[in-house]
């Protein structure tokens, strides 16, 4: 089955020669050609050289950073500094004299230091925090245990849940700058969600809570899957997961600047870094910047959009996120690469096994929503730059077949 818009058939053909070396640096893919990948957004797969430098750190330089002097130490210490400012460039610090970034296991580890060492610093008894109740879970609790923290000490903050539109499930930003108020201190909020692909439009975020307002930015469904510059999106705090970045797993990072609030800095003694993990991310962002991040997000969201059209013509499959963004010709802001949908008749966990049946690895459940989230499970697709409009075509045969 192959249904797509003219406009978007003429990209893929034309990023066909760019893409097609690009899936043969990956290892996993390639030594599977009877299998499709289609589960990026829980974690994405590892380029060959990738792999290679976590090999080359753990066979010439591995050794603990900041606590020795000999030259294996010195050298890891070096790569953690140099991949710091490496993380900056690839976001577009436009300041990184003034900006830092720390390393955490991943996006949830990161979120949660944020809520517990850095927002209790920010807050006082009477204050207001919007977080988001639709997204992702990692960018709710950790704001809740905050405010249960906070009242253990006496401090009693209120948390607001940032509003959302009906049907599309965009963040209203209309409701959000009539609900923000004086007290209101801090915003958290998500680039790319997890479920429905939208690109959430946080440039409309900041406009409506105020340019005083720190906000923090869950990125884990966008560093590394679409082009993005902090000088353009104007947030305090990013946070990341490398996993999801190409790189291993176990990584992750804080960027944060002290333009507002206090500095974030995390508490206690932190320990043994995942130093391989930090090489591999070196080196992931190397490989993005290389292959071109800007067509990685192009060729994905063409993916997308060629699958989400052809579920359109099948009838019996219901597309979550705004409806107006499936068509071909929309003239909505496009979705990104992430699809999700349920299918009429067929349990979602059971349209899952089926779909593994036929070959395709997708993921099927309640996608870690937070509470005001969707409750029933759905199948989630999320291509990346491995994957080909051939892959797609061949998974809406066998779901035009049920």
């Amino acid at each position: 089955m192959h249904v797509t818009s003219a406009g978007e058939q003429r990209l893929l053909e034309w990023l066909a020669d760019w893409q097609a070396p690009l899936r043969a640096q990956f290892p996993i893919i390639v030594a599977h050609p009877e299998l499709v990948y289609l589960d990026s957004a829980a974690t994405a797969q590892k380029p060959q050289a990738v792999l290679d430098a976590a090999l080359t750190y753990l066979t010439t330089s591995n050794a603990n950073a900041g606590r020795g002097t000999y030259p294996w130490a010195n050298r890891t210490t070096e790569l953690l500094e140099r991949t710091r400012g490496r993380v900056k460039r690839f976001l577009g610090d436009p300041a990184p004299e003034r900006s830092r970034v720390d390393f955490f296991s991943g996006a949830t580890e990161g979120l949660r230091s944020v809520a517990l060492d850095w927002l209790p610093r920010l807050l006082a008894d009477g204050d207001e925090i919007i977080v988001p109740f639709g997204d992702h879970q990692a960018n709710l609790l950790p704001w809740l245990e905050a405010q249960k923290l906070l009242a253990e000490r006496g401090v009693h903050i209120t948390v607001r849940e940032l509003p959302c539109q009906a049907g599309s499930h965009d963040y209203d930003t209309e409701a959000l700058a009539r609900l923000a108020g004086p007290r209101t201190r801090f915003v958290a909020v998500t680039h790319v969600h997890h479920v429905y692909g939208a690109d959430m439009n946080i440039h409309r975020v900041r406009a409506a809570v105020g340019p005083d307002v720190p906000i923090c930015l869950d990125a884990a469904q966008s560093v590394g899957h679409l082009p993005l510059s902090l000088a353009e999106l104007d947030v305090d705090l990013l946070v990341f997961s490398g996993h999801k970045t190409l790189a291993l797993p176990g990584t992750g990072a804080v960027w944060s600047r002290e333009a507002r609030g206090p500095g974030f800095a995390p508490s206690g003694w932190r320990g043994t870094p995942n130093t391989v993990g930090v090489a591999s991310l070196e080196r992931a962002l190397d490989w993005l910047d290389a292959a071109d991040v800007g067509r990685v997000g192009e060729w994905t969201s063409a993916l997308s959009a060629r699958l989400t059209e052809g579920l359109r013509h099948l009838g019996q499959y219901e597309v979550l996120g705004c409806g107006r963004s499936l068509a071909a010709d929309s003239e909505v802001q496009r979705r990104a690469g992430i699809v999700t949908f349920r299918h009429e008749l067929i349990d979602s966990m059971d349209l899952g096994f089926i779909l593994y049946s036929h070959g395709f690895m997708v993921r099927s459940d309640d996608h870690c929503q937070g509470y005001a989230g969707e409750r029933d499970p759905s199948v989630r697709v999320s291509p990346h730059v491995y994957n080909t409009p051939e892959e797609i075509d061949r998974l809406l045969e066998v779901l035009a077949e049920l």
